[in-house]
């Protein structure tokens, strides 16, 4: 076994931690990764509060994990010790399924073993995330990060890049596309800046006017504020494809599904706890379609991370000791942060 120190919650109205715990000693194709990194997603704090379901408490967060290869198994063939290294938000599946075996480990079947509050592949042990100081993965769900990510920017990549870059790349957003996106936060501003380096039109869609600046120097085409109604008649029938980046509920969908041309998609990848309403009418009218997309594949992810770096596509960080992970929380909810917390995991 190899010892650990990480944060983590012991309940869901506690403040995080500190706690010590085993990770499991390295099989022949596991890899030990010291983590660097790790960034703070909000749903890390919706499933600390046990916003999204009962948790297994202790419990450690984290699926936006920087670092660096510490030992390799004996038959490791893609890693060597030095190498810098990811794990996003789940480290193994059932690899037999009809998915998995369509190299879309993320929609496994039987369920993809999540980094954290899930089981290992014994299916039992608990897993445990990236707010620690080392992780034992297989190689098969490691990601190569480029020599030219710096591993504090490359962290949120794991889980903001992904999470938007899958449903632009399904929705094939490009040259001669107009996206959409809705809310400027972790996942936005990503979806902002690579809808941008796939040659797409690229218009925020925010509740206020406060981050119109940050958005078109990310490289958005347009800003608009959808405080003032009226902006839904100006632009209706105006987007091939929206991403929604948005976690709450208090939305009127409507609105946004108008937004869509004929035959042209609304992707939720915001992730409310509870239930969205939504009428059916503004997506009859236009055969219009509303749809979900969950992180994204190994195969996707490893094209996500060296598409960044090729475009020198990076996050809006700012980085945090880990005696400050409650306070980043609470400025979370209060969506006090531009635009994606990172843990400075070398300071545990």
């Amino acid at each position: 076994m190899i010892s650990a120190k990480g944060i983590a919650a012991f309940s869901a109205k506690e403040p995080l931690g500190p706690w010590s715990f085993q990770r499991r000693s390295p099989k022949d194709h596991d890899v030990v990764i010291d983590i660097q990194f790790c960034g703070i997603c909000h749903s890390d704090i919706h499933t600390v509060r046990s916003e999204w379901g009962d948790i297994q408490y202790p419990l450690v967060p984290g699926h936006e994990i920087a670092g660096v290869v510490r030992q390799v198994g004996p038959k490791v063939t893609k890693y060597k010790v030095g190498d810098h290294v990811g794990v996003g938000c789940f480290v193994d599946s059932c690899r037999e399924c009809a998915h998995c075996k369509q190299e879309l480990e993320n929609y496994c079947l039987k369920g993809m073993n999540a980094t954290y509050n899930s089981v290992e592949k014994d299916g039992k042990t608990p897993t445990q995330g990236g707010y620690s100081d080392v992780i034992v993965v297989d190689e098969n769900y490691v990601l190569r990060i480029p020599k030219n990510l710096p591993l504090d920017r490359a962290a949120p990549l794991l889980c903001a890049g992904i999470t938007v870059y899958s449903p632009l790349m399904h929705w094939k957003a490009g040259p001669g596309k107009r996206v959409g996106v809705m809310g400027l936060g972790g996942l936005g501003h990503m979806a902002v800046k690579i809808a941008r380096a796939l040659g797409a039109e690229v218009t925020v869609l925010s509740h206020s006017d406060k981050k119109k600046a940050d958005a078109l120097k990310m490289g958005a085409h347009q800003f608009v504020s959808t405080h003032d109604h009226s902006v839904f008649q100006e632009l209706a029938g105006t987007f091939d494809l929206i991403i929604n980046t948005v976690s709450s509920a208090d939305l009127n969908m409507g609105d946004y599904f108008g937004l869509l041309k004929l035959d042209a998609t609304l992707v939720s990848v915001g992730a409310p706890d509870k239930p969205l309403t939504v009428s059916a009418f503004p997506l009859i009218l236009q055969r219009r379609n509303f749809a979900g997309s969950l992180i994204g594949s190994i195969r996707e992810t490893q094209e996500m991370l060296d598409f960044c770096a090729k475009h020198d596509i990076t996050p809006e960080i700012e980085v945090v000791s880990p005696k400050d992970v409650n306070t980043a929380y609470e400025r979370v909810v209060k969506s006090d942060v531009r635009y994606r917390f990172v843990i400075d995991m070398k300071k545990l």
